[in-house]
């Protein structure tokens, strides 16, 4: 099994289609801050290695980032965290108070099953999930959405408008199609999976794939 980086893992799914955040990898600070400059503040700091999944339990997430000065300091510690073992991604900052999760994993009976449900911090606590074995018509994805516990935060509440039901759908039938195409994808992950105006957009992501396929 090979773990791709986020950045690697966010690049297979944009070229599939689906929406992620804009970001850009840095080996220095200076050219971190040379990325920020280009996407805009307040940006995401995070450290990117195969060997950091866990992010936020190393300290290698910083988010808000709105100066100059506060980017260099975050990300000279993240580089003293990575010891040369990675490197630094600017991302642009997506405010949305609403986290989803979405993912495939291939069963090695039934083949890829596709996930859905809750995101954010507390996704493995809740276990609020909906699966579905690929491939996905779009009438599937749609039940999927309703099977959640907590699907009520997909409909228009507390002054947010209600989620782009289609194109969260559309999410959902492009990683079944996706792991249809590419034998080699064990896993996909996203998490989470925000909530904006838009639509939906990847902020985390983490694939596995298959080494020799």
């Amino acid at each position: 099994m090979r773990t791709l980086d986020e950045f690697e893992s966010k690049q297979l799914l944009a070229q599939a289609g689906i929406p992620c955040v804009v970001e850009q990898l840095a080996d220095t600070i200076a050219e971190a801050v040379a990325a920020a400059e280009r996407i805009g503040y307040p940006v995401v700091l995070k450290g990117c290695g195969d060997a950091f999944a866990h992010k936020t339990e190393l300290g290698l997430v910083a988010v808000g980032l709105a100066t100059p000065d506060a980017l260099r300091a975050a990300s000279a510690r993240m580089l003293d965290v990575m010891q040369g073992r990675g490197r630094l991604l600017v991302q642009q900052y997506v405010s949305g108070r609403r986290e989803l999760l979405a993912g495939v994993t291939r069963d090695p009976q039934f083949g890829p099953v596709v996930t859905f449900g809750l995101g954010g911090v507390f996704a493995e606590a809740l276990a609020d999930v909906s699966l579905r074995l690929a491939p996905l018509r779009n009438a599937d994805a749609q039940e999927m959405l309703d099977e959640i516990r907590g699907k009520a935060v997909l409909e228009a509440t507390r002054g947010f408008p209600a989620v782009d039901r289609e194109r969260l759908a559309e999410v959902l039938v492009t990683l079944g199609d996706l792991a249809l195409a590419r034998p080699d994808i064990h896993e996909i992950d996203i998490n989470p999976l925000i909530v904006v105006d838009s639509g939906v957009i990847a902020v985390d992501a983490l694939a596995v794939l298959n080494d020799g396929l």
